[in-house]
């Protein structure tokens, strides 16, 4: 049976597992230090023999909460495996032995329909966290419209009908038995959101499930946490989606619980923006943006945040220095890739990427200085995200200057990895040891 075809876009916020996008049965791999940024050590300090860099065949996503424990994402297509090592007396081939291993793991599957992308992953566990073995990602536009009419559009509600369509395809291909399918802000606030949610049920067979805003953003911190700088006292993270926009204070200053020691349990404030690159871009322009277009739409962001709790406190964490800033969106994802002069989006690349807070200005000045068929033009940017991107910039810039902190650190994860981690942690999967580990902060 042939998988049913990737979509190819891949640009900004691609389907953060480093899976080019193509058919299900080519075999993708990212190197052992895709995600962290940094090189592969064994225990002595010495670097990993090419010998067992092949054999490995790509790294493993791994639920822990800080860069220590090596977060990895293994894209290599394969039957499922829940362990790569082997019994020490078998006698079966590498090849034959994880075959028989594989047969053991289920597929889980975590699908994000948001505002303007429409997103799936499908993996297996893994020994220390989890392998992804199949990817898709489309801009679907699904809120198009939605902030002048409070309805989803009918060709909007097409592009994603058809977009999980594909889904549908790829979960039963799999044989997923275990899959969480969420809807956000587009479904939330549209007058229609319920009815389109029942079509999809009818047309696709899947059942999605519209989420709080307060789950969208634990899910966020969840797939992120791996991120974390261990030595900050605390992390403002934020999720600059089409229709909302998530922003996240994990303070780790507080070690008067040390039992308390996953990074969601770390969230001290939060607050959900109403306000997203769809919604703003289409209030104040996307394609033509002037640079007082622009102020206007940071502004209109800046007003939001005075709404953040305890705002005047997080304001003296950053004051203090020890805050830095992790976001998770296209907005700085496409940042990243036209930091590092890609020829092309490359999330390998872009996922675990510092950026200094004087780059980001540059940056940001930059795209603003940028006409659209420029944008467009861009490998990183492109036509599908030309009219969007200085959006996201505008609700980045009013984060920054609300809170200027020195770093950011760029993740190509979030939602999807979040809900993968979450489904297996209930499941056990991680037992004894490795289990204990996949709910730790490091630090």
């Amino acid at each position: 049976m042939k998988a049913p075809d990737e979509d190819p876009q891949n640009a900004g916020s691609a389907a953060p597992t480093g899976l080019r996008l193509a058919d299900a049965g080519a075999e993708a791999s990212v190197p052992a230090d895709a995600i962290s940024g940094r090189k592969s050590h064994n225990g002595d300090g010495r670097g990993k023999s090419k010998k067992r860099r092949r054999r490995r065949r790509g790294p493993v996503y791994a639920p822990g909460t800080g860069p220590r424990a090596v977060a990895h994402v293994d894209t290599t297509e394969t039957s499922p495996a829940l362990t790569t090592r082997a019994p020490a007396d078998s006698k079966l081939g590498s090849a034959e032995r994880d075959t028989r291993v594989q047969r053991q793991a289920p597929f889980y599957g975590a699908l994000d329909l948001g505002t303007n992308n429409c997103r799936l992953l499908v993996a297996i566990p893994r020994e220390q966290g989890f392998r992804v073995v199949d990817a898709f990602s489309r801009i679907v536009r699904l809120g198009e419209g939605v902030g002048q009419t409070g309805r989803l559009g009918d060709a909007a509600m097409a592009r994603a009908i058809e977009a999980l369509k594909v889904c549908s395809q790829k979960l039963a291909y799999r044989d997923v038995t275990r899959v969480r399918m969420i809807a956000t802000e587009a479904c939330r606030t549209a007058e229609n959101g319920a009815e389109f949610i029942a079509r999809v049920l009818d047309e696709t067979g899947l059942e999605l499930e519209i989420v709080s805003r307060e789950t969208e953003a634990r899910l966020a911190v969840a797939g992120c946490a791996s991120l974390v700088d261990p030595r900050a006292s605390g992390v403002i993270l934020f999720d600059i989606g089409g229709g909302s926009s998530e922003l996240v204070w994990l303070d780790f200053d507080a070690r008067e619980d040390a039992r308390r020691r996953r990074a969601s349990d770390r969230i001290r404030e939060w607050v959900s923006l109403p306000v997203g690159v769809v919604t703003l871009s289409e209030r104040h322009g996307g394609r033509d943006v002037s640079a007082a277009q622009f102020e206007a739409m940071v502004a209109e962001v800046a007003v939001m945040l005075e709404a953040f709790p305890n705002v005047a406190v997080l304001d003296a964490a950053v004051a203090a220095g020890a805050v830095h800033m992790l976001g998770t969106s296209g907005t700085v994802t496409t940042l990243a890739g036209v930091h590092l002069e890609l020829p092309r989006y490359d999330r390998r690349m872009v996922d675990g990427t510092w950026l200094s807070g004087g780059r980001v200005a540059e940056l940001v000045n930059l795209f603003v200085a940028m006409d659209y068929e420029a944008r467009c033009a861009n490998p990183c940017i492109g036509r599908e995200r030309a009219d969007l991107v200085l959006a996201g910039c505008a609700i980045l810039e009013a984060i920054r200057r609300r809170w200027p902190c020195d770093r950011l650190r760029v993740a190509d994860r979030g939602l999807r990895e979040g809900v993968l981690v979450e489904m297996m942690s209930e499941d056990g999967v991680w037992s004894g040891r490795q289990g204990r580990r996949a709910g730790e902060r490091l630090g």
